[in-house]
């Protein structure tokens, strides 16, 4: 087989497994199995068209340039869901540095560590069964791509998110679009709004993510704890209602 048609198979292979994990019903014990098969090729089709990771990290710089005066090198991030890194590796190009991750899966995340982009990967761990005190308010800002899916986790995620950063702090997450129309992601968004939680500070609408889908890309402000104007722009943030 040629170079070429063994990257068509493994691209035909990874949007396999991509449709196979959306039919996982968002439980953790069969995402750990499935992942923990997947985990040695994963990387392997992510050239599949998949640009996610890319607008993920982008924006989380773009975050940092308009709000934030912490320098990159200083700021706490969390990829959340981490799986082998891709992400990672995309926010440590961009000069960030203090970069800690985790995963459900201890595979996806003992590859993720390999890269060398993070400063702590923690694997075992389930976004939505996180420990009362686990990362509470530690990150600067707190990054989700690839965990919004069909069949992953549901979009009370967020709030977990939301604990786990800082007061002036910024959630960035990518939702599927097949998952945002089946679990109505926007009208949670709009729920934490009003409950004070997180507020939309840009929203990216029909962006490019994988081959075979587009996503949707939320910067959401936190707004639990500092509401006296520190977090310059957020408070002139657009209003889903």
């Amino acid at each position: 087989m040629n170079t070429l048609n063994q990257q068509t198979a493994l691209e035909q292979a990874a949007r396999k497994h991509t449709k196979d994990s959306h039919a996982l019903g968002g439980d953790a014990g069969r995402l750990d199995h499935f992942y923990r098969g997947w985990a040695s090729s994963y990387d392997l089709g992510l050239a599949d068209g998949y640009c996610g990771r890319m607008i993920a990290a982008e924006m989380a710089a773009a975050v940092q340039t308009a709000y934030l005066a912490r320098h990159r090198t200083a700021m706490a991030i969390l990829d959340a869901g981490c799986g082998t890194g891709p992400v990672g590796v995309e926010l440590e190009s961009l000069r960030f540095r203090l970069i800690d991750g985790f995963d459900l899966s201890e595979e996806m995340a003992e590859k993720a560590q390999q890269t060398r982009a993070y400063r702590n990967v923690r694997g075992d761990v389930d976004l939505i069964g996180l420990p009362s005190d686990y990362f509470r308010a530690s990150y600067d800002l707190t990054v989700c791509c690839g965990v919004f899916t069909l069949g992953h986790v549901g979009p009370d995620g967020l709030r977990e998110l939301a604990r786990v950063t800082r007061s002036n702090g910024f959630v960035i997450a990518s939702d599927r679009k097949r998952y945002a129309e089946a679990t109505s992601f926007e009208d949670h968004v709009r729920l934490l709004q009003d409950e004070g939680v997180l507020i939309p500070a840009q929203y990216l609408r029909n962006g490019r993510y994988a081959a075979d889908e587009d996503a949707h890309c939320w910067v959401l402000a936190d707004a639990q704890k500092d509401q006296s104007n520190k977090r310059t722009g957020c408070d002139q943030a657009t209003s889903y209602r």
